[in-house]
């Protein structure tokens, strides 16, 4: 919850600063805050003429973050829903093929495509490994002094089980079966900007426009702002404890997305040294090479692939394929500061 406030401090200190920036000619600006989708924080920013008008285009916004929420959720079930959370259970020694909403396999299928864009950086099909790391990374925050690392044998068992191919999909049937008893799937670095990006293409066919979507550091911007001036959007300090310089980056953007992975965002600690929640599927161990890494592009989802993807990569690894994807730009900051660029990225910059 600690961890959870300061994240909420933090984008209510970037949101405080959009409303402050600039002038509007006829709406006004609003903001709405919620901690109900994707376990973090959601910020809504809008113009809108009153704000009876704001808070009715946000209610549309929650509820299609909510099911987004409850369908990629692979920690709980919700009744009448045919989840992830239930394709990951086993019984009888095996996966049950479920039958499940399009929006399931929609994000699988563009799950698959991040995988093969990435040479496997990004594998949804890592839960088995990536749930013993959640399993020590929470026993280790209740319980500090006890705090320890999986067994790296365990890990490289967990491994053996992580083959994407494993996922059959039947498009006709609308079916997912998981064909490998142990495998889990693990959508955590790509189902948030996959629901943001699903739900800002909602708006912009809507013809909504004028706002911004926080999704726990999922920023996507839909539309210009009234008053035609772009929106100032902050890249956090991955050094927390610098308080006198909240944001390393400021940034001027219309229409587009901005994900930032941090290894400052979910660790634990473990004989003084942090680790983080960004496993590299090559060493199963948290990546070292960055303190963050933030994605510019048209798109949420492929942003938040990607920003996870670059953080098991060298800088030099990442960069290249940063350049060969049009339209898409990153910042890399590594440990000791310093910040890095693809060749674009400082066309944005303020």
């Amino acid at each position: 919850m600690k961890k959870l406030l300061t994240l909420f401090l933090a984008l209510l200190s970037v949101f405080q600063m959009l409303l402050l920036s600039g002038c509007n000619n006829q709406k006004t600006k609003y903001t709405d805050y919620s901690f109900d989708y994707f376990d973090t924080v959601t910020n809504i920013v809008g113009y809108e003429n009153t704000k009876e008008e704001f808070d009715a285009v946000c209610e549309k916004i929650k509820v299609r973050l909510q099911e987004y929420h409850r369908l990629y959720n692979i920690y709980n079930r919700y009744e009448g829903v045919n989840n992830l959370c239930m394709l990951n259970e086993v019984k009888g020694g095996a996966h049950k093929e479920l039958t499940v909403e399009s929006k399931i396999i929609d994000l699988l299928d563009y799950s698959l495509e991040m995988y093969n864009l990435t040479n496997g950086k990004v594998n949804v099909a890592m839960g088995s490994v990536l749930s013993i790391w959640h399993e020590y990374r929470q026993e280790g925050l209740d319980n500090p002094e006890n705090a320890k690392l999986p067994d790296m044998s365990a890990l490289k068992s967990a491994a053996e089980h992580t083959d994407i191919n494993g996922v059959v999909i039947d498009k006709t049937d609308s079916t997912v079966y998981l064909s490998d008893p142990e495998m889990k799937l693990d959508v955590g670095a790509i189902a948030k900007g996959y629901a943001v990006e699903e739900t800002a293409k909602w708006m912009e066919n809507e013809g909504i426009g004028g706002y911004i979507l926080n999704v726990g550091g999922n920023v996507r911007i839909v539309g210009t702002r009234p008053d035609g001036e772009k929106w100032k959007v902050g890249i956090e300090n991955p050094d927390t404890e610098n308080e006198d310089e909240p944001y390393i980056a400021y940034l001027g953007l219309d229409s587009v997305a901005l994900v930032t992975s941090g290894s400052y965002q979910r660790y634990y600690t473990v004989d003084g040294k942090r680790y983080h929640h960004i496993i590299d599927p090559e060493t199963l161990m948290p990546g070292e090479n960055f303190n963050s890494v933030s994605v510019l592009c048209e798109s949420s989802a492929k942003a938040d692939a990607l920003s996870t993807a670059l953080f098991s990569m060298t800088y030099e690894e990442g960069k290249a394929l940063i350049e060969s994807i049009p339209d898409t730009e990153a910042m890399w900051v590594l440990p000791n500061g310093e910040q890095r660029y693809s060749s674009g990225f400082e066309n944005y910059l303020i």
